[in-house]
């Protein structure tokens, strides 16, 4: 039976209603990244011999060997899965956010946008399924994906449960909203900053309560949600990740500024946003999934769901780049299997000229503190103003600082030592690996040694997340006997949850159509 059928029935009914009792999961405690044991990351099979490798007695494992060929970084962008530079399509407004007469074609302008490697959309649960028992996206959604096919791009998503900035509707289905208990949501009157903030929401009908998450109808309802967009998208070749639905608003983890959250107590909201994130992991089993790290300011289990994120070889993004410094902890000592987005929006207007400190503007300190934490991805979105003019004109105020993060951003591999050697008629290649990025590989990197004519030689993976930004690590090829190396050539593809998505080399050195690397001596004393 598959897991949306599963849902459907009375037995999901009483799994369901299990989730307001029992013991709570485990609460995480905060703790420093760097050296905690997250696991060993992602299996890796094939694994390659990565050394050490020495040549002379008594610890020789290889006959003398010679260098016959470096690579240099190239100085270009270089698209792959994993990492890049997102143009944003919607976010917290919907199709409001993007101020264009024309929105069809404002949003074709901006999938063309000559930056933006990746695409991204943040839909209303309602915009995607009205009814239920099936997906029915809108036309904008239909279109950004029409167009992304067209004009090779993937994308990343977001279904938002709770989306205070759309004024005209809710961001729950009616047949949901209908059958689900709703808890309105409090501030904090003592606080004024908090009192300020909370304004705007108050304002808004729909943003001022939450729904009974732990509710049986809510379960099954979004249990058939998760499932018809794994359906959809679970594998798909278009979409580059999917943000896990979380707590309140905009689907961060939180309800600042108000102080209480729709739950009884806080051993309820853990287990129940811990069992919505399982049903996430039992659905996408092939695409990334990525939690955000927002702190647990509204007391519903955070912590737990992003340790569990991490531990099952997902992804993580914050949704700022300027805040709290566990934040700040977290991404820049994730696991090095680990790719981190970054939003950190553009400011919402028009780039002043006169509005920089020591010649710094807003947009190049954002573009600086990204790169900082080693992101693998980083949102091209001018704040609530969405528009490829807008886009455009911080380009042309900066060029030089897009320019970097676009070079620089994720991870960038290249073969920079190439070492050959002859034992007892086999030809043995020692390939050190470099990575000219500012992040680590998002999963496991495989390379294979092909013949002239494309026939696989020997294939084998590096540990996960290697090589590191600014290190080279080593790996062995032993080739058939006879082999000669004239003609062979190195392709690499990431594995990321059992897909594998092919990488071109981040090498100045002329390479193959397909990225791949024909050897050929380049040193003066090569063979």
């Amino acid at each position: 039976m598959q897991r949306r059928d599963f849902l459907k029935s009375s037995v999901a009914l009483a799994v369901a209603a299990e989730i307001g009792s029992g013991k709570a999961h485990g609460f995480v405690p905060d703790h420093n990244w760097g050296k905690y044991d997250f696991g060993s990351g992602p299996p890796v099979t094939d694994r390659l011999n990565q050394g050490p490798f020495p040549q002379y007695p008594p610890c020789a494992v290889i006959p003398t060997d010679d260098v016959v060929m470096t690579t240099t970084p190239s100085e270009e962008a270089v698209p792959n899965y994993g990492k890049g530079l997102i143009t944003y399509i919607t976010a917290d407004m919907g199709t409001d956010e993007i101020k264009a007469d024309n929105i069809s074609q404002a949003i074709e302008d901006l999938v063309k946008f000559p930056l933006g490697q990746q695409l991204y959309i943040r839909p209303t649960w309602r915009e995607v399924q009205p009814r239920p028992g099936r997906l029915e996206f809108p036309d904008y959604i239909k279109l950004v994906l029409d167009l992304a096919k067209r004009n090779n791009k993937r994308i990343g998503l977001r279904v938002q449960m709770s989306a205070p900035d759309y004024t005209h509707s809710a961001a729950l289905p009616d047949f949901v909203l209908g059958k689900v208990p709703k808890v309105d949501l409090v501030m904090n009157d003592n606080d004024e900053e908090d009192r300020r903030a909370a304004e705007r929401y108050l304002r808004n009908p729909h943003a001022r309560y939450q729904p009974r998450f732990d509710d049986p109808f809510f379960q099954q309802a979004f249990g058939e949600l998760v499932g018809l967009l794994a359906a959809e998208f679970n594998g798909n070749p278009q979409i580059e990740f999917i943000d896990t639905f979380m707590y309140g608003f905009w689907g961060e983890g939180h309800t600042w500024p108000f102080a209480n959250n729709p739950f009884p107590d806080y051993q309820t909201a853990e287990r129940t946003w811990i069992h919505m994130l399982e049903v996430q992991l039992e659905n996408f089993t092939k695409t990334p999934l990525l939690t955000n790290t927002q702190p647990d300011y509204s007391r519903v289990g955070n912590s737990e769901v992003l340790d569990r994120t991490v531990r099952s070889n997902n992804w993580i993004r914050s949704d700022t780049i300027f805040i709290e410094n566990e934040q700040i902890e977290a991404l820049s000592n994730r696991p090095p299997w680990t790719a981190a987005v970054l939003e950190g929006p553009l400011p919402g207007k028009i780039p002043d000229a006169a509005a920089t400190h020591e010649g710094i503007t807003p947009a190049e300190n954002i573009i600086a503190h990204v790169m900082d934490i080693g992101a693998n991805y980083w949102s091209l979105w001018s704040f609530h103003h969405i528009d490829p003019q807008t886009l455009a004109a911080y380009y042309q105020a900066s060029p030089a600082w897009f320019d970097r993060i676009n070079r620089r951003i994720g991870y960038r591999v290249r073969p920079s030592f190439i070492w050959s050697y002859e034992d007892q008629g086999y030809l043995g290649l020692i390939i050190g690996f470099a990575n000219d990025g500012i992040a680590g590989v998002p999963g496991v990197l495989r390379v294979t040694v092909e013949s002239e004519d494309g026939k696989a030689l020997k294939t084998g993976c590096l540990d996960a997340g290697y090589p590191l930004p600014g290190k080279v690590r080593q790996a062995q090829f032993v080739l058939p006997q006879r082999t000669k190396r004239q003609g062979l050539k190195l392709r690499a593809e990431l594995e990321v949850k059992g897909m594998r998505y092919p990488v071109r080399w981040a090498c100045h050195q002329k390479l193959n159509d397909d990225g791949s690397l024909t050897l050929r001596p380049n040193l003066h004393q090569g063979v």
